[in-house]
């Protein structure tokens, strides 16, 4: 959003303009119907439209700047990257049973490649330079939250880090250095608990 603006008053402009404040059975009513149900999200000045397939005059208002995470347009924010991607398996709930394909579409959040390649070099350079406990300190508090896919790249860091270090004679850091629970945020209340844009 332009900095001059008031975000407040674009919030309301939008969702006036696209009839995006629907009651959950009028959505579904829509649905129904073959028609497209849009959601406005915002965090300051950063915002998104969400569209689901059907007939919306917003698909032609805004038709060139439209784009579809399943088809590699992944959204770019705050160093993420998020797309939705079918495939890959299901959770096992046995550690003997057969991998089951999973067919759904599915959202995938890692950290965004440009980010990815700056973190990695970071972490080669300073795998030498600082002391085991400084290096296990600063990969846990990477600012990315830890979903799957950020978990494997930042494994990768992990391999990288301790290729270097085995190569100049320094002990390897255990991968339990990473974290792997991610924080729970509720997405629509600020930490004082007064609602957001929805």
């Amino acid at each position: 959003m332009p900095g001059n603006k008031d975000p407040r008053a674009i919030d309301q402009r939008i969702v006036t303009k696209y009839g995006i404040d629907l009651s959950r059975s009028s959505r579904a009513r829509r649905k129904e119907l073959g028609q497209a149900n849009l959601h406005y999200l915002r965090f300051e000045r950063f915002f998104l439209i969400l569209a689901t397939h059907g007939i919306h005059e917003f698909h032609k208002a805004e038709a060139q700047f439209i784009r579809n995470v399943t088809r590699n347009q992944p959204i770019q924010f705050a160093g993420y990257s998020i797309s939705v991607k079918q495939g890959g398996y299901l959770a096992s709930q046995d550690v003997n049973s057969e991998p089951v394909s999973d067919s759904k579409y599915r959202v995938r959040v890692q950290v965004a490649r440009a980010r990815y390649l700056e973190l990695l070099a970071y972490f080669k350079d300073m795998a030498v330079r600082l002391t085991s406990e400084e290096l296990g300190k600063e990969l846990y508090n990477v600012p990315f939250e830890p979903y799957a896919p950020v978990r494997r790249q930042m494994r990768r860091i992990m391999l990288t880090v301790n290729n270097t270090r085995k190569a100049a004679g320094l002990e390897p850091l255990p991968y339990t250095v990473l974290r792997y629970q991610r924080r729970i945020v509720k997405p629509f209340e600020s930490p004082i608990g007064t609602k957001l844009v929805a």
